[in-house]
């Protein structure tokens, strides 16, 4: 499988793209003013303790507080402090009990034994904050490099079981017992399986920098007050490299030189043979449309999605779950065939090679219902059943199938720890009290800065007059102002923003006067 990533980036928004032998398998979104929250380490207080869900939740400076649950809770802040030391004084007991029977230990004692309210702790996001929950956390704190990663309240050296061979093991936990011992480090490491076969170089930068960011993050303890955050993700181009980069990746393409430095920079670091395929793109066409990406994010937008043969799946989002219901549509069968259970069986195996995608695209999450159409032969059941289950290898969200042969669906559960990229993109629609969406204010924004950075070429030195919903208007001049900002700067020229009641909220008219 060839791969690429294309990122669009213009300094409000950044997008990636991950393709698949040239099919838009990922799509990731950050904005500025709404950075993700996962992988953050926060102190935080306890507002509430809940003896009755045996949970907490926990100030940590977010917009709702976040939920803790009891088998995820370290005692107390300074038995937190306690594993984080490394000073070879204090006692390392504590330090030597493994994440599986902290947490064992934990789910045997009672929240109101654990927590107390107004209590401070240390947590980190595990989940980011969907619909009306806050997020969700745990005090048992994991770090990932590139090729480590690192458990401070653990002391525990694990390698991944896709290194296989005993010597290379062998090498890489000596490679990390070495710096502990050197460094007076404590806390627990997991050995990725992008280790393997790397200089010890590679593996001690690693260790270093979580070195580092721990003895910052234990500064920060000390002299911040709760709620305050000790330690924050870096950008997500940054994390999409450390997590997925890897040898079958034919190029990296970014539309911004201020970015493309940044990536190149850190492949350089973590892949220099990656280097080469590092490219900034130039042209003034948006690079999303050059390589296909705009249209499968309005594709992603939509509820049906239409199949190559004919037939059709229609994806429906609910808050408990999303149902996915497969049609024959147009499609009819060849004439040859002459069984209508050919035509299903056809239809179906097509559609799960596109649900899979989707579910990858859209990051749908949680409980998913697959209704294919109903086959009579158990044999050809269990084939589609399969490909579900082949189709979902390729994901690499934890995820996994159930077969309901009574009434011929397929669940498949799949983890979510952030917004579907529906969630993302769009906000309820005023003009339907809720019952569709529409793009968000924001989105339109920075499609206005695409399109006109993409006729700009041809505006011949005249002035830019842009009709506009009055939504649109009040974000260009308010919370939005850096992209019409953006734009004068792009043609050189006024810009002129006139309010048209009359255009639906996803409209807009760019005009050179």
């Amino acid at each position: 499988m060839t791969k690429e990533m294309i990122v669009s980036a213009n300094g409000h928004e950044t997008i990636v793209a991950i393709l698949e032998d040239d099919l838009v398998a990922e799509i990731f979104v950050e904005r500025e003013r709404h950075r993700g929250v996962v992988g953050n380490v926060y102190k935080g207080r306890v507002s509430k303790v809940l003896p009755g869900m045996q949970s907490s939740f926990i100030d940590v400076g977010l917009e709702r507080d976040g939920f803790l649950y009891v088998a995820e809770v370290i005692d107390t802040l300074e038995e937190f402090n306690k594993l984080a030391s490394d000073d070879e004084d204090e006692p390392k007991e504590a330090g030597k009990r493994d994440a599986r029977g902290e947490r064992e230990r934990a789910a045997h004692q009672k929240i109101e034994e654990l927590l107390k309210e107004g209590q401070e702790i240390i947590v980190q996001v595990v989940k980011e904050p969907l619909g009306t929950k806050g997020a969700r956390l745990t005090s048992h704190v994991t770090m990932p490099g590139r090729f480590l990663v690192f458990m401070p309240t653990v002391d525990h050296i694990g390698v991944s079981r896709k290194i296989e061979s005993r010597e290379e093991r062998g090498r890489l936990r000596g490679i990390v017992r070495e710096f502990r011992d050197t460094h007076g480090f404590t806390g627990g490491v997991i050995i990725r399986t992008a280790a393997g076969g790397r200089p010890k170089e590679d593996i001690v930068s690693d260790l270093e920098a979580f070195h580092t960011i721990w003895t910052e993050i234990r500064r920060r303890t000390e002299s911040s007050r709760a709620p305050a955050v000790l330690f924050q993700e870096p950008s997500i181009v940054s994390r999409l490299l450390r997590d997925l980069l890897t040898e079958d990746y034919q190029a990296i393409r970014i539309d911004s030189p201020l970015e493309h430095q940044r990536v190149l920079e850190l492949v350089e670091r973590i892949m220099p043979s990656l280097a080469p395929k590092v490219k900034l793109y130039t042209k003034p066409f948006p690079i999303f449309e050059e390589y296909g990406v705009q249209a499968e994010i309005d594709k992603a937008l939509k509820s049906k999605v239409w199949l190559k043969s004919g037939g059709s799946i229609v994806i429906n989002q609910t808050e408990a779950l999303v149902a996915i219901d497969v049609n024959t549509g147009r499609f009819v069968g060849k004439k040859s065939s002459g069984r209508l259970e050919d035509t299903i069986v056809k239809t179906n195996l097509e559609a799960v090679k596109e649900i899979v995608r989707q579910i990858r695209l859209r990051d749908l999450g949680g409980i998913i219902v697959l209704d294919l159409i109903d086959m009579e032969d158990k044999k050809n059941r269990q084939k589609v059943y399969q490909a579900v289950e082949t189709e979902l290898r390729k994901d690499r969200s934890p995820s996994k199938a159930l077969q309901v042969s009574d009434f011929g669906l397929v669940i498949v559960t799949r983890k979510r720890v952030k917004q579907s990229l529906e969630r993302v993109l769009t906000e309820p629609c005023p003009y339907c009290s809720g019952s569709g969406v529409i793009k968000s204010t924001s989105t339109i924004c920075y499609e206005i800065l695409s399109e006109v950075k993409k006729i700009s070429p041809d505006l011949n030195g005249h002035r830019l007059l842009l009709r506009v919903n009055p939504d649109i208007a009040r974000a260009l001049k308010e919370e939005e102002r850096d992209v019409l900002k953006d734009l004068k700067q792009s043609i050189g020229k006024d810009v002129t923003v006139k309010s048209d009641v009359q255009l639906h909220h996803e409209q807009f008219d760019v005009m050179a006067v």
